[in-house]
C-alpha cells in the first residue's frame, strides 16, 4: 500500500540520514497545508517504532486575517485529536516587514524559523522537522536559476541546517495528497499559493509541469541530484577558502586584513589565479567583520578581485553591509564602515571626510613634557636631560633626542600634512615627507595621522626617522630632549 511504502522511505531517512534518537523530542512545524500534515500523520505511525516524542508547532504570520487563524484553529485540533503537546505563536509580518524595509517571504521565513530556534532554547524540543517536498527543491532551484546564481543557490533547499530537518526532500507532493486522501485526513488550502503574480506559484502552476510533460518527466529527480552535487561542490569550496584564510588572513586591530597578491592566488605566486576560492574567501572575510545587514552580488565579488590588482593603492571599496575594504600598500584590510578614525579622502555618503588631524603645542620646562594624543591612542612624553659630549644621536629603547639649544621658537606635535617636506640626519637634502614614509613603508592611512614635532615652521622630528639634520645633537651640544612613545 502507498502508505506503508511513505513510511518505510520515512523511515529510513530518519534513522540513516538524520540518526533520530529514542526519547528524542521532535517537533512538526504544521502550517494546516497538505505537506505538513502528511508529515505529522507519517511521522505518528513511526514514533512508536523509532521511540521519539511527537509534539506539534505552528506559527500564525497573520498574513490572511481570519484565514490565517482558521488555519491555526485548524492545526490545534489536529494536534488535540491525536493527544499531542501544542505550541502556537504569531506576529505581524507584513508590518515588520513595512518597517525594516524587508522583502516580505523573507520577513516571513525569519519570524517562523526564530520561533521554532526559541522551541530548542526552552527545552520544548530537540529539532523542528519542516515538510519542504521534491517539488519545493525543484521549484526552489528554478526559481534560483531564473534569478541568477552560483552553486550556492543550485544547492536548493538543505536536508538539514542547525535544528531544523526537512524528512520530505525524496517525496513528491502528489504522493502526499494521494496519502491524505487515502487517510481521508483533510487540510488546509492556502490560496496566496495560487496567486501567478508570484514567481514561486508561476513555476509551481506552469513551468514545472511543462517541463515535465514536454522536455523531462523526471525532471524533479534531476534537478534534486543537481542539488545534492552543488551541495557537495560548494562544501569543498568553502572548506578550502577556509583553509585559505586560517593561513592568509591576520586580525587587524579594526577588521581582517590579507596580502592582496594571496587574496587573488591564494596558493602562492607559482599558482595560476583561483576565482572560485577568492570569492568565497572575500565572502566569508566580510561575514566575519559585518555588523549591518547587506548582501554581496557578483558584482560586489567582481570588483573586490579587480580592487586586489594593481592600481589601487590608497584607495577603498565601499560594499553593503557597511563594510569598506581598504587598499593598504599590498594588503587588503576589509573592515567596518565607521570603525577607526576618519579617513583622508574617503567618499561617504558623496562628501569628503577630513583627515584625523590633530595639534598640540608643546611647553618645556626643566621637568619636560608629556602630551596624549587621543587621535592615534598614544601618548609621548619629552624629558630634558643633560648630554655629555660623544653621546650617541639615538638612545637606549628607541628613544631619539633633540638638541634643546636648536630648538628655536613656538613646538607642537602634529599630524602629517601634504606638502610637508623634511631632512633627516644623513641625507644631504629635504625630501617630501610622503616619500620618506613610503620608503619606510608606512600607508595613506597611517600617514593621516602619522605624528611629527615642529619646531617654528621647520619639522624637528618625524616618528620612525632620524632627527632632523639641523636638529641633531653633536659635540657641542650640552641638553637634550629625549621623546619616548607609549600607548594609551
Amino acid at each position: 500500500m502507498r502508505k506503508s511504502i511513505l513510511a518505510a522511505r520515512l523511515s529510513t531517512a530518519l534513522q540513516r540520514q538524520f540518526r533520530i534518537r529514542a526519547g528524542e523530542r521532535i517537533a512538526v512545524a504544521v502550517s494546516g497545508g497538505a505537506d505538513s500534515v502528511a508529515l505529522l500523520l507519517l511521522l505518528l505511525e513511526l514514533r512508536e517504532k523509532l521511540g521519539f516524542v511527537l509534539v506539534v508547532a505552528h506559527f500564525n504570520h497573520r498574513l490572511r486575517g481570519r484565514f490565517s487563524d482558521a488555519d491555526e484553529k485548524f492545526v490545534a485540533r489536529l494536534a488535540s485529536r491525536h493527544a499531542l503537546e501544542f505550541h502556537a505563536a504569531s506576529a505581524n509580518v507584513a508590518a515588520s516587514a513595512k518597517k525594516e524595509r524587508a522583502n516580505l517571504e523573507d520577513a516571513a521565513r525569519r519570524a517562523r524559523y526564530s520561533f521554532f530556534q526559541s522551541l530548542v532554547d526552552s527545552g520544548r524540543c530537540s529539532r523542528i522537522a519542516v515538510a519542504h517536498t521534491a517539488d519545493d527543491k525543484a521549484e526552489t532551484v528554478l526559481a534560483h536559476i531564473l534569478r541568477g546564481t552560483g552553486l550556492a543557490g543550485l544547492g536548493g533547499i538543505h536536508p538539514a541546517v542547525g535544528s531544523v530537518f526537512r524528512p520530505l526532500l525524496n517525496m513528491r507532493r502528489k504522493e502526499l495528497r494521494a496519502y491524505l486522501k487515502q487517510r481521508r485526513q483533510p487540510w488546509r488550502e492556502d490560496v496566496t499559493n495560487l496567486d501567478l503574480t508570484r514567481m514561486r506559484a508561476r513555476i509551481r502552476a506552469r513551468l514545472l509541469p511543462l517541463i515535465e510533460k514536454t522536455f523531462q518527466p523526471a525532471v524533479a529527480q534531476h534537478l534534486s541530484a543537481l542539488a545534492a552535487q552543488a551541495r557537495e561542490d560548494e562544501a569543498l569550496l568553502t572548506a578550502l577558502a577556509e583553509d585559505r584564510i586560517a593561513a592568509l588572513a591576520k586580525k587587524d586591530q579594526s577588521g581582517l586584513r590579507i596580502p592582496a597578491a594571496s587574496l587573488l592566488r591564494p596558493w602562492g605566486s607559482q599558482f595560476q589565479p583561483a576565482p572560485a576560492i577568492s570569492k568565497r574567501m572575500l565572502k566569508r572575510l566580510v561575514e566575519c567583520v559585518k555588523t549591518h545587514p547587506g548582501q554581496l552580488t557578483a558584482h560586489h565579488l567582481d570588483a573586490a578581485l579587480d580592487f586586489a590588482g594593481p592600481g589601487h593603492g590608497g584607495k577603498t571599496l565601499q560594499l553593503p553591509g557597511e563594510i569598506e575594504i581598504r587598499r593598504d600598500l599590498d594588503d587588503l584590510l576589509i573592515r567596518p564602515r565607521s570603525s577607526g578614525p576618519a579617513l583622508a579622502g574617503r567618499k561617504t555618503a558623496g562628501a569628503e571626510q577630513p583627515p584625523a588631524a590633530f595639534s598640540y603645542p608643546l611647553r618645556l620646562d626643566e621637568n619636560g613634557a608629556t602630551l596624549r594624543v587621543p587621535e592615534i591612542q598614544c601618548a609621548f612624553r619629552f624629558m630634558v636631560i643633560d648630554w655629555p659630549a660623544k653621546r650617541r644621536e639615538t638612545g637606549k629603547d628607541g628613544a631619539v633626542v633633540l638638541d634643546l639649544g636648536r630648538l628655536d621658537g613656538p613646538l607642537a606635535l602634529r599630524n602629517c600634512r601634504p606638502g610637508d617636506r623634511f631632512q633627516p640626519a644623513g641625507r644631504g637634502r629635504s625630501h617630501k615627507l610622503k616619500r620618506l614614509l613610503l620608503e619606510k613603508r608606512i600607508s595613506r592611512w597611517e600617514r593621516v595621522a602619522w605624528p611629527v614635532l615642529t619646531s617654528g615652521s621647520a619639522i624637528a622630528w618625524v616618528r620612525g626617522l632620524p632627527v632632523a639634520a639641523q636638529f641633531a645633537p653633536d659635540a657641542r651640544t650640552r641638553k637634550v630632549v629625549v621623546i619616548t612613545e607609549e600607548k594609551l
